[in-house]
């Protein structure tokens, strides 16, 4: 499930007109409009603060506005952007300073659309998967036959201990967790001490593994 872990800005400039795309993560609809107003308190002098957020496991929550723009022309294609890109349990605000120029229908979809994108751009996305730990016990003969495995399967390697053994402790996403003993096991011919863990929800963070509560 991919979500925002930490919000950005993001600004472009169309005929003079500044577009100003704020992300944060919200876990309710709650957040949401209370985050939707902050934006609006902040850019109070701003012609429009349209808005869009999307919230669920299976985005069943999803409401957008264009605050005062020609009907479908801002709030509904952030929220376009917003499933398409498949992100959950988000908010964006795009607030516009009109510059003098109108950019009809068609220029004021790609804007909105565009200070999205730039918006997520800046964010820090991630996908959260469900996995376990593992931990395998191997002599040293076995060990290059376990890392060409983890490579190949693209695991993340937690941790490795080195003693008169070689432990490796994984993270390994549930879809592959059959498959990926079935190998171990195969490779090291049934001599490799093999350990799951409970069932967690983790996800890469900027090249970094983090482990997140079931219900965040």
């Amino acid at each position: 499930m991919k979500t925002v872990y930490a919000g950005g800005e993001g600004e472009i400039v169309e005929k003079k007109s500044r577009f100003i795309a704020t992300v944060r993560p919200v876990s309710s609809e709650e957040e949401a409009v209370s985050f939707i107003n902050e934006m609006k308190k902040k850019y109070w002098d701003a012609r429009h603060n349209c808005s869009a957020f999307v919230i669920g496991d299976r985005q069943e929550i999803s409401r957008c506005s264009d605050d005062g723009e020609p009907a479908q022309t801002a709030g509904r294609p952030m929220l376009d952007v917003l499933l398409k890109e498949e992100i959950h349990n988000v908010c964006v605000v795009v607030t516009r300073y009109f510059g003098g120029t109108l950019l009809g229908t068609g220029g004021l979809v790609r804007a909105y659309q565009k200070a999205t994108q730039t918006g997520l751009e800046n964010s820090v996305i991630i996908d959260k998967q469900i996995g376990r730990k593992l931990t395998i016990g191997t002599d040293y003969n076995g060990l290059g036959k376990l890392q060409y495995l983890i490579a190949k399967d693209e695991l993340t390697t937690i941790d490795t201990v080195y003693t008169e053994k070689v432990e490796l402790i994984l993270m390994v996403p549930k879809e592959k967790e059959q498959s990926f003993e079935k190998e171990v096991t195969e490779a090291t011919s049934g001599n490799a001490d093999i350990s799951w863990g409970d069932e967690v929800l983790y996800a890469m963070v900027e090249k970094n593994l983090k482990i997140f509560e079931k219900n965040a």
